[in-house]
C-alpha cells in the first residue's frame, strides 16, 4: 500500500508540474529576468553583443547569395528572394520571453534553418509509419529513377538526414557535384570524381537536401508546407505569414496535380521566409520534447535523434547541429540548433529550459551570447 501511495502521488506531482508548463497562445507573455531566476545584467550584456554585432552579409540578398555562390558552375538563383531586416531576435526562458530585440514580427529568409523544418516533416513521416525505418533504402520508395543506379540504390533515409548520401545526379537543373566544389580542380574533376561510400563522408549539399524534400513529397503526397501546417505550425499557434517555397521549375505530378517541390534552404532562393516569433514557437516545440499543451506533435524518439551525432559528423544529426564536440567553448555541450546562413538560428538548451532565436548575428559572436545566457540562469 505505501509503495502504491508514493507512486499516486509521484504520477499526481509529475502531471501537475507537466501541465504547468507555460505554453503562448496568440499573445506570447513577457516576463521579468529575475521572476525566472535570471540574472539581467548577464542577460543585457548578451542582447547587447547580438544587437551589436550584425551580420555583414548583404541586405539585398539576392547580391548576397550571388557573392557567396556565385563560383559554382552556372550558378542560378532559381528561388523567391527578399531584403532582409536588421538583427533581431529572442530569449525564451521557462516558456516566457525574456528579452527580445529587433523586428520579430518580419518575414525574413531564413536559408539552412529550413533543414530542420524538412527534418521535422521526415519524422513526421517515420511516427505516422509512412517510412517504416530511416535504414530503409530510399529507392524502394521513390522508384522513378531519381536512386536508379548502384550507387544511388545504397542510399537510406538516415544518409539523406545526416547530408553523408553522396547522391549523385541533377535535379531541377542542379547537379550535386556544381554545389559548393572543392577549392581545386575544375568541372571535369568534379564531374568525375570517385564516390564515397553513403554514409561514411558528410558533405554539406543543398542538391541532395532538395533531393530528400522531393522523396519526402513523394512519400506524403501532398505538399510539404501544407504537411508542416497542418500538422506543426497550426498546432504551436504560430502565424499564417510564414512560407516555405521552392524554384520556379521544382513543380512535379503529384497524383495529376502540379506540387511544387520546396527547397531545404535558400541556397538557390527559396526556403522558409519566417519570422522570429514563429521560429521561437518551433523551437519551444522541441524543448518541450514534441509535446504542445498536453498534445503530442512528435515523439520523444524522435527528439532525440535529431541532436544525436551522426557516424559521419559527430557536430551533425538529423539536419540539426550539436555542440557535442564543444566548437562553441564555453558552452553546455548538450544544445543543438538549427543554423543559415546570415546568422540565423534556433538554439535549444534543455538543461535551462531556454529556447534562443537569432537573427543576422555576426557568426563569431553566437558562442559569447549563449555563454553569457546561460551563465545568467541561476
Amino acid at each position: 500500500m505505501k509503495m502504491l501511495y508514493l507512486f499516486i502521488c509521484y504520477f499526481l506531482l509529475s502531471s501537475t508540474y507537466s501541465f504547468s508548463q507555460y505554453y503562448p497562445k496568440q499573445i506570447w507573455e513577457r516576463k521579468a529576468a529575475n521572476s525566472l531566476q535570471m540574472n539581467q545584467q548577464l542577460l543585457d550584456s548578451a542582447v547587447t553583443i547580438a544587437k551589436k554585432y550584425e551580420n555583414t552579409v548583404n541586405k539585398v540578398l539576392r547580391i548576397a547569395i550571388i557573392e557567396a555562390f556565385s563560383r559554382e558552375p552556372e550558378f542560378e538563383i532559381l528561388g523567391q528572394v527578399r531584403e532582409r531586416g536588421g538583427a533581431a531576435g529572442l530569449v525564451i526562458k521557462d516558456g516566457y520571453i525574456v528579452a527580445e530585440w529587433g523586428d520579430i514580427d518580419r518575414v525574413d529568409m531564413t536559408f539552412s534553418v529550413a533543414k530542420s523544418y524538412l527534418s521535422t516533416v521526415a519524422g513526421l513521416a517515420l511516427d505516422k509509419n509512412l517510412i517504416s525505418d530511416l535504414d530503409d533504402k530510399v529507392y524502394q520508395y521513390v522508384w522513378d529513377g531519381t536512386f536508379e543506379g548502384t550507387h544511388n540504390q545504397k542510399i537510406t533515409w538516415d544518409h539523406l538526414l545526416t547530408q553523408s548520401s553522396d547522391w549523385a545526379g541533377q535535379q531541377f537543373g542542379l547537379y550535386d557535384w556544381a554545389d559548393r566544389p572543392p577549392k581545386e580542380g575544375g568541372v571535369d574533376d568534379w564531374r568525375a570524381r570517385t564516390l564515397h561510400e553513403p554514409g561514411t563522408f558528410y558533405k554539406y549539399n543543398d542538391v541532395r537536401v532538395n533531393v530528400l524534400a522531393y522523396s519526402l513529397l513523394q512519400v506524403w503526397r501532398k505538399p510539404l508546407p501544407q504537411v508542416l501546417k497542418d500538422e506543426i505550425m497550426d498546432p504551436i499557434g504560430a502565424s499564417s505569414t510564414w512560407r516555405w517555397l521552392g524554384y520556379h521549375n521544382s513543380y512535379v505530378n503529384v497524383d495529376g496535380l502540379q506540387v511544387q517541390s520546396v527547397s531545404g534552404g535558400g541556397h538557390f532562393g527559396g526556403g522558409i521566409f519566417i519570422n522570429t516569433l514563429d521560429h521561437a514557437r518551433f523551437g519551444l516545440l522541441f524543448l518541450r520534447n514534441g509535446k504542445w499543451n498536453g498534445q503530442e506533435l512528435l515523439t520523444e524518439d524522435w527528439i532525440k535523434s535529431v541532436q544525436k551525432s551522426s557516424a559521419s559528423n559527430p557536430d551533425y544529426g538529423y539536419l540539426w547541429w550539436n555542440n557535442s564536440q564543444g566548437a562553441w567553448q564555453g558552452v553546455s555541450k548538450e544544445v543543438y540548433y538549427a543554423a543559415g546562413f546570415g546568422g540565423n538560428y534556433i538554439i535549444i538548451d534543455e538543461a535551462n529550459d531556454m529556447v534562443v532565436v537569432t537573427r543576422w548575428i555576426d557568426n563569431s559572436k553566437i558562442d559569447d551570447v549563449m555563454r553569457l545566457l546561460q551563465k545568467s540562469v541561476k
